[in-house]
């Protein structure tokens, strides 16, 4: 087994050999957006996280129902290094994990994968479909209609939070920050 990580082109080929979506592909890419930002904040390895964020959901597609256990396995076939593949799997913890996230890069994931989905969704519904003037007001407001982007466990974004030990609001505005710096990339800059 590697210890070195493979390259983000190579972490992409493999996503996108796994899914097909426009829509999992832009998930992906969020995630691996907000990673790469929160290991700025930490001074932690910015591409490790990256390649952990892009990958996290690469069976959820095309094996919904071992959805976390065939990431595991995929990413070993490819040569993956254990504590990436153990980061990417536990995001699923308690849902379809029994791997607590331990690690920094690890609570981080857990706490932001279903965060990236609500502010993009909140992005959308703006008059501008823009995050680049989206506050994290909105999104908090946003976050009490528990219709709206219904599928975010927000549960899971407290659970995340505490794990870190920052507050919610801090988590929001974050994430907001992460995905304007990718906007045009994940469809969130608007007009």
């Amino acid at each position: 087994m590697s210890e070195v990580p493979p390259s983000r082109t190579a972490a992409w080929e493999l996503l996108c050999r796994y899914n097909a979506t426009d829509k999992a592909r832009r998930h992906a890419l969020a995630v691996e957006a907000a990673m790469r930002h929160f290991a700025r904040l930490a001074g932690e390895d910015e591409e490790s996280w990256g390649l952990v964020g892009l990958v996290h959901d690469l069976d959820f597609e095309q094996f919904p129902a071992e959805h976390c256990t065939r990431t595991a396995v995929l990413l070993r076939e490819h040569g993956w290094p254990e504590p990436l593949i153990r980061a990417a799997v536990s995001h699923g913890f308690g849902v379809c994990s029994d791997v607590e996230p331990q690690t920094r890069m690890e609570k981080t994931l857990f706490a932001i994968d279903e965060l990236t989905g609500l502010v993009a969704a909140c992005a959308l519904v703006r008059p501008s479909r823009s995050v680049l003037d989206l506050e994290p007001k909105s999104v908090a407001k946003k976050w009490k209609e528990k219709q709206f982007a219904a599928g975010v466990d927000r549960s899971l974004i407290e659970r995340g939070a505490a794990m870190l030990g920052v507050e919610r609001d801090w988590l929001i505005a974050e994430v907001i920050k992460a995905l304007r710096a990718e906007a045009a990339a994940l469809g969130l800059a608007g007009g």
